[in-house]
């Protein structure tokens, strides 16, 4: 997919090639795709150690040839896909009418690159997968005889094309019937309006519920949120420039590496007119107070959870300045004002104020809604920012209606269109005129690695933990749509550029930002493979099922390289600390269900590593539980879980 295969743009093979057949092995052949679609999209590039000389390639030239064409100037996908000449014949071409097909045409000037292509030949993959294996009861039960391979799934009809393509290069408007599963909408990439995934639905599997004395509804955790005190922002602030250039340093070291929504190279022209107005008025103002405020965050080095309570958290006075400049820009509808709300959204998160930085998310989307809507209000040299920007508000809210039961703000409508984010254009002759020196590089490798395995997890939530899907899904139906899903997890870790690429196994992460993959990559394939431990713990004779033990031992292992070493969960405190403390705690219940399941025990370390785990979960949670009504009460779940597990497990067995 994006720089890595598997997720939306992933880099599969086309359909009906093995993975083998060429006789490279498929990591070496499959091309990082945010790295391609970079390439693509940015034309000429200056080498870099992860991409190849271009210079001894030919050049061809870009002039148009001016010949007449015989075939119709737009043909229809059906066409398309047969390689026909098409008639381009309205409202049915002659084969789509001797086909009885739908005939739709594609809108003129759109046109397909390779990524999209990519991405339509994997999601047709997948479709065979589907109808090949769900299409009846024998199927069904034939997929049991083991995994199937993503290799082996050449049965992507072509039938299904001009239905699954429309105008945009999207998936189809026209949704597939999926035998049960609902159907296969518009965007699979985008979170399902309603879902399993939260950590509180745990609480509703059989052995799990018993751990809990209280009725916890999924509802629950917004509930607490929204009757939480409002933020306390200080009316009286002093602003001490002495060591801003610390803070700025470490906001594009530290910061900025999670987000990449601030130009390094405008940086200085940001700080000069911010100062000429005295850091007072002006989207330049709120960014650089904000770049400060969270600056000072990443630069104090400890996790908010570990003041002591009570103390004012680091940033908290250019925040409270760049606070009173927002108002200004709430009204404004242009790229800057959009990029404060992003910045101040995540000093939010920091803070551990989800709801509030979700609010200040939705007038964000609003406002790039409306800037997407009308492309030429975007100047030019802002439309690398405007990109940013919008990924920034789509990840950041599926991060959150992973978690709460939110309205969508409808950013999502333009994420089929939007090109993945390219490096800032660098002039090096203005910078060295200027003298200068850049506060830090424009560092895209997590950004985009982010993108991919977000989309990647908002893809298994839509075709796994919607509602209509959760309570229809069998442990046979299960199998295709795990296996592939998986095999896109392998493939987005394959495709990691080095710097970026973390060890699977357990060694040592070279910095934070590996950590933070490595954690949010098991946290990923533990998602996709629960649904198995589910099964077991409702009906322990499934686990004699083929393969359900093993799927239960990969969703286990993942469980557990999560939460073995929780501290690592700090590295990233800035953007996760609360969806990391939601993560922790359906993993741990989940662990929690298997040590009471004599077939899952088994998939298990020993019991006193269990329990060594789950009680520095327990000691974690309960750090947590001060910066948040929600964080509060999933320390309270935790606790009360391990308590009742403890005397469950030391009862004499019957």
């Amino acid at each position: 997919m994006e720089v890595m295969a598997g997720a939306d743009e992933s880099s599969a093979r086309p359909i009906g090639t093995s993975r083998e057949q060429d006789g490279r092995p498929a990591a070496k052949r499959v091309r990082s795709s945010f790295d391609a679609r970079q390439d693509r999209e940015a034309g000429d590039l200056t080498p870099t150690m992860e991409q190849p000389e271009m210079s001894g390639l030919p050049r061809f030239t870009q002039d148009p040839l001016d010949y007449p064409r015989r075939r119709a100037t737009i043909a229809c996908e059906v066409c398309r896909s047969r390689k026909s000449r098409c008639d381009g014949t309205r409202p049915r071409c002659k084969l789509c009418s001797d086909l009885g097909a739908d005939c739709v045409y594609r809108e003129p000037g759109i046109k397909l690159d390779a990524g999209d292509k990519l991405i339509l030949d994997q999601l047709a993959r997948i479709e065979g997968l589907l109808h090949s294996n769900l299409a009846s009861p024998a199927a069904a039960a034939a997929s049991q005889l083991g995994p199937m391979s993503p290799a082996t799934s050449n049965t992507a009809s072509e039938d299904y094309q001009a239905k699954r393509l429309s105008g945009t290069g999207a998936i189809g408007a026209s949704a597939l019937p999926l035998n049960g599963l609902g159907t296969w909408s518009a965007n699979i990439s985008t979170m399902p309006k309603t879902h399993t995934t939260p950590a509180l639905h745990l609480l509703q599997w059989p052995v799990i519920k018993d751990l809990i004395s209280r009725p916890c509804d999924p509802q629950v955790l917004m509930q607490l949120e929204m009757a939480r005190e409002p933020l306390n922002i200080p009316n009286v602030y002093s602003l001490d420039l002495t060591n801003v250039m610390a803070y700025t340093q470490a906001f594009f070291e530290r910061v900025n590496v999670w987000y990449a929504v601030v130009n390094p190279y405008s940086w200085h022209q940001y700080y000069r007119a911010a100062a000429q107005h005295d850091f007072r008025t002006g989207a330049e103002s709120c960014v650089v107070l904000l770049v400060f405020a969270l600056g000072q965050a990443a630069h104090s080095g400890t996790s908010i959870s570990r003041l002591p309570q009570g103390q004012t958290a680091p940033g908290m006075d250019f925040f409270a300045a760049a606070w009173n400049i927002l108002p200004s820009q709430m009204i404004k509808n242009d790229v800057m004002s959009t990029q404060c709300h992003i910045l101040a959204a995540a000093y939010l998160s920091y803070l551990v104020r989800p709801l509030e930085a979700w609010n200040l998310l939705c007038n964000a989307s609003v406002k790039q809604q409306l800037l997407l809507s009308s492309p030429h209000c975007i100047p030019p040299q802002l439309k690398e920012l405007s990109e940013r920007i919008y990924w920034n508000t789509l990840m950041i809210e599926s991060d959150l209606l992973a978690e709460l039961d939110l309205p969508h703000s409808g950013i999502v409508q333009f994420e089929e269109s939007m090109r993945l984010p390219r490096s800032f254009p660098y002039d090096a002759v203005s910078a060295a005129s200027s003298g200068e020196e850049l506060p830090g590089n424009d560092d895209l490798w997590y950004f985009l690695a982010e993108i991919a395995l977000r989309r990647l997890l908002n893809r298994v939530s839509h075709l796994i933990y919607a509602h209509k899907r959760s309570t229809s899904l069998s442990v046979a139906s299960l199998e295709p749509i795990v296996a592939e899903l998986d095999y896109q997890l392998a493939q987005w870790y394959e495709g990691l550029p080095a710097p970026v690429k973390f060890p699977r196994e357990r060694l040592p992460a070279r910095d934070q930002i590996q950590t933070v993959l490595r954690l949010r990559y098991f946290a990923c394939r533990t998602i996709i493979f629960r649904p198995y431990i589910q099964a077991v713990l409702a009906d322990e004779s499934v686990a004699h099922e083929p393969g359900v033990q093993d799927a239960c031992r990969k969703c286990l292992e993942a469980c557990v390289r999560q939460l073995e070493y929780v501290s690592a969960h700090h590295e990233g405190h800035l953007p996760y600390l609360w969806q990391g403390a939601l993560s922790i705690m359906s993993q741990t219940l989940l662990l929690m269900g298997a040590t009471l399941s004599p077939m899952l025990a088994q998939l298990l370390p020993p019991a006193h590593q269990m329990d060594a785990i789950i009680s520095e979960v327990v000691s974690e949670l309960e750090r947590l539980s001060h910066l948040a009504p929600s964080l509060q009460l999933c320390a309270e779940i935790v606790r009360e879980a391990e308590a009742r597990r403890q005397v469950l497990i030391q009862r004499p067995k019957r």
